[in-house]
């Protein structure tokens, strides 16, 4: 019965989302006050109806419930508790339903945290996100609902997938989903400001810090990914150019133009046609990763959750957000003013010449993503396009975009010159190329590949140090949305640092190791001890015993597995990893080799040296700090209260 209390929660929120969607909209159409004000208690509404259902799916997760068929087909018994929590977006159906759970959230987070802007504009933008979210609540309920039931109950599940039984999984698919869905609240706002027609400064401020919010979800998410792809799968890469990992990056590439193009339009009034463009294209993005994803249509080690049934109806739905908001956007966009004129060399410029650099590497991702789907469609062969395209197309687009980080930040609005912008940014310039210069011989040898992207990183860090050491000159008090900025800044450039380095230098060897066997890679040697068999909650595993030396002096003792699940077929791979400021010493254990009688056991191991690979997500923790200081900057809250107080006025 409690599952039956989710479903017609469920099916009550669509009722309410649809309520919410349409009469406030139509209240500020017919400047009706009592409609609008309705966006709020429906906004909450639908939240706690969802999060009822959401409650109601945990529980039949926890107590093994079988005869729900979302249940027995991603749980089992004998599945850890942390792990049948994590089940519950595992699949399809449950992935779903955390997407509109979000969105109510984020939804309701409008409503709590916009009280001091106009009635018309909340309700336009919640009515917006009621819309998008009966869309969704749609899908669910006719294409994927959790809550069917399985007559009789099954005797016990199949499990959930092994890939997902990893602790690092329970998090990044809501940080990622955040992400996402958040997209929607800038679409929301947009939307809303292109209905309103008014395209000023005051929408772009009312938008910005949520849309940095989002950013820092999908930032951290895609973060998280990486790191968890680096030590579960056993492979040592931390970026494979999937294409459900490209469907992240999309969002996560429109989304940064968005915020930069966001200052843009807020300070200056500037690029609001641009603007608007980059959110329906930032939420866009998020709505084809969403269809990649669950229609059926990729294969992918991070697809864990598809159905070609379904994916007809996310198309339409794509098509109806996206068709329907290019038209209101090719409406109302001519009758928006440019702003004024800016100079080739200025601030806008470089910002706007920065967010086109952007979505042309957003488009060059999109291409290499979707064009061998649509080649195997029109059934002209199948074509896979893998890392060599990105990384050729990719990082030469990239290589700008460090570049002008620097100088776009000290240039001046409207107006700026070469040669008082050459003058400041000189001592950083010397330093990038005398780092690019040694840091290829500190490494241990010379490549053009690390001198170039060391000279970048070097570049970034160093302009971003003095511009603070400039500020901190100067009298006043300091927001912390320039702490903020220039701290993701500082994140991009210790990423880059991180990538260049152990693309440059890092070493592998796979070598066929029996007990007391060892292997060298520069100081180190790993020596394998034993291999011993161990229990687990639901699998079997076969445990290395690897001693780790550095010039005959220990240093650590590593354990990887090679995982065999009672429900699965499908061995895992657990690498060990000691991690260190400098390094990373990463062992993963294959399987065992058959040789001829007589011969001592072996196993395949795979052995890698990673230099500064922690500097990666390093810089994506700055980067998540840097858009938290950002968005809580207090100035938003004060210019927002009073231009709507000037609005109302």
């Amino acid at each position: 019965m409690i599952v039956e209390i989710g479903h017609y929660a469920l099916i009550l929120a669509l009722l309410v989302a649809v309520v919410q969607g349409l009469l406030p909209l139509l209240g500020t159409l017919q400047n009706n006050a009592l409609w609008q004000s309705l966006a709020r208690p429906m906004a909450s509404l639908q939240f706690v109806l969802v999060t009822l259902s959401f409650v109601t799916l945990f529980y039949a997760f926890l107590n093994n419930d079988f005869s729900v068929v979302y249940v027995a087909a991603h749980s089992n018994s004998k599945l850890p508790a942390i792990y049948r929590f994590a089940a519950v977006w595992g699949g399809h159906e449950g992935s779903l339903l955390l997407w509109v759970w979000l969105l109510a959230l984020w939804t309701v987070a409008v409503a709590a945290f916009s009280r001091s802007l106009p009635l018309d504009m909340v309700a336009r933008v919640i009515s917006v996100l009621g819309l998008v979210s009966t869309g969704f609540l749609l899908f669910v309920l006719t294409t994927s609902n959790p809550f069917l039931r399985l007559i009789p109950a099954a005797a016990d599940g199949r499990d959930l997938s092994p890939l997902l039984q990893d602790p690092g999984l329970t998090i990044p698919p809501p940080m990622l989903y955040m992400g996402y869905v958040g997209f929607s609240v800038a679409f929301a706002f947009a939307i809303a400001a292109l209905l309103s027609g008014r395209l000023d400064a005051a929408w772009a401020r009312w938008s910005r810090p949520w849309t940095i919010v989002a950013w820092v979800f999908l930032t951290f998410g895609i973060g998280l990914g990486s790191w968890w792809a680096y030590y579960e799968l056993g492979w040592g890469g931390w970026w494979f150019w999937d294409p459900v990992e490209n469907a992240s990056l999309m969002p996560w590439l429109c989304g940064t133009a968005l915020i930069h193009s966001l200052m843009v339009t807020e300070k200056r009034g500037g690029f609001k046609a641009w603007t608007v463009l980059l959110a329906i294209g930032a939420f866009s993005l998020s709505l084809l990763g969403t269809f990649l994803v669950r229609s059926g249509v990729l294969n992918s080690v991070h697809a864990f959750a598809s159905d070609p049934k379904r994916g007809i109806f996310i198309l339409i739905f794509l098509a109806a957000v996206v068709g329907g908001s290019l038209t209101l956007f090719a409406w109302r966009a001519p009758k928006v003013s440019l702003g004024g004129a800016i100079g080739l060399v200025s601030r806008e410029s470089m910002l706007l010449a920065n967010s086109v650099l952007l979505v042309v590497a957003c488009g060059a991702v999109l291409l290499g993503t979707i064009y061998p789907l649509v080649i195997d469609a029109l059934n002209l062969g199948k074509l896979s396009v893998g890392a060599p395209y990105f990384n050729a197309v990719f990082v030469p687009l990239l290589i700008p975009v460090l570049f002008l980080i620097v100088p776009g930040s000290v240039s001046h609005w409207k107006e700026s010159r070469i040669a008082d912008i050459a003058k400041r940014v000189r001592f950083p310039a010397i330093g990038a190329v005398l780092v690019a210069i040694v840091g290829p011989f500190a490494m241990g040898g010379w490549s053009w590949g690390a001198a170039l992207g060391l000279l970048l990183a070097a570049w970034v860090a160093l302009g971003t140090a003095m511009q603070i050491v400039e500020r901190l000159r100067k009298p006043g008090r300091i927001p912390s949305s320039f702490y903020g900025m220039h701290l993701a800044h500082l994140g991009m450039a210790v990423a880059v640092t991180g990538i260049t380095l152990v693309k440059a230098y890092e070493v592998e060897r796979d070598v066929r190791m029996g007990l007391n066997d060892t292997v060298a890679i520069g100081q180190y040697t790993f020596k394998l001890r034993d291999v011993t068999q161990v229990p687990g909650p639901n699998y079997k595993a076969m445990r290395g015993d690897f001693e780790v030396t550095k010039n005959g002096s220990a240093v650590t003792t590593l354990q990887p597995e090679k995982r065999a699940y009672f429900s699965s077929t499908m061995p895992m791979t657990e690498a060990a990893i000691d991690s260190g400021a400098l390094r990373d010493l990463y062992v993963s254990l294959g399987e065992e080799i058959d040789g001829t009688a007589g011969e001592p056991r072996s196993w395949s191991v795979r052995v890698y040296y990673k230099p500064f690979i922690g500097w990666l997500w390093a810089g994506v923790l700055l980067m998540v700090a840097g858009g938290l200081l950002a968005a809580g900057d207090r100035r938003y809250r004060k210019k927002i209260q009073a231009q709507a107080k000037l609005q109302q006025a």
